[in-house]
């Protein structure tokens, strides 16, 4: 996935979930946050990251944040991106053998999953979460407890009861990460819910991506841990 017309910046402030105050080119600007996430992490003063330019002249903002630089490594942060990344990857074959067809947002039960994958030999109902909570080269999932995760999990359980392949792609929007767990400490009933999922049969995959200032591309398989640790 290729991003046009982007530009460097040096990140500021966040005073909203929706917009950022940079300075580019001598000048604050303020950008549109493509990630409604906390990301405190990563929205550092003095952190530098990559901007889109739109092309909607309407806007009230000129920019959308895509990318932030932490500590020497690329981490993109368009909530958008996973999803634009998995469909590229799996068209590609990176994952099924055989010629497939992917649908976007397909609705099933009482969820709209984020891909259908459909081809002769299978049916396959895929949910997609974009990972950015780093620490010691350990990614984590969610940073905010997420209600809405865990009734996704629930429901791909369902998918696999009712005769569907069923998968959880986890998308690390970062290169070179040790493995991925969930985060225990900031909702430990998503974790559980990866447990019971995994014990049922859904396929749980973690995935790194190659991020530079302008693409972002599924990369190389990342090793998961479902552990609860000790005094949770």
């Amino acid at each position: 996935m290729n991003y046009s017309h982007t530009v460097k910046a040096r990140f500021l402030d966040r005073p909203n979930r929706f917009v950022a105050h940079v300075e580019l080119g001598g000048q604050t600007e303020t950008v549109h946050v493509k990630n409604t996430g906390r990301c405190r992490e990563l929205l550092v003063p003095g952190y530098e990251v990559i901007l889109e330019e739109g092309q909607n002249p309407a806007r009230k903002t000129r920019y959308d944040l895509i990318s932030v630089c932490k500590e020497g490594r690329w981490i993109n942060m368009d909530s958008q991106a996973p999803n634009k990344v998995a469909e590229e990857w799996l068209l590609k074959g990176g994952f099924f053998p055989e010629d497939i067809s992917v649908y976007r947002e397909r609705k099933y039960g009482n969820s709209r999953f984020d891909l259908y994958i459909e081809s002769p030999v299978r049916k396959a109902f895929m949910e997609v979460k974009g990972v950015t909570l780093e620490a010691d080269n350990i990614v984590r999932f969610p940073d905010a407890p997420t209600e809405r995760g865990v009734k996704h999990v629930r429901e791909l359980i369902q998918c696999m009861k009712d005769g569907y392949e069923a998968y959880l792609l986890l998308v690390i929007q970062m290169k070179d990460v040790r493995y991925f767990q969930p985060n225990w400490k900031t909702h430990p009933e998503f974790g559980m819910v990866l447990r019971e999922a995994a014990e049922a049969g859904v396929k749980l995959l973690a995935y790194d991506c190659l991020v530079g200032e302008n693409f972002m591309e599924i990369c190389d398989p990342v090793s998961i841990d479902l552990e609860v640790p000790y005094g949770e």
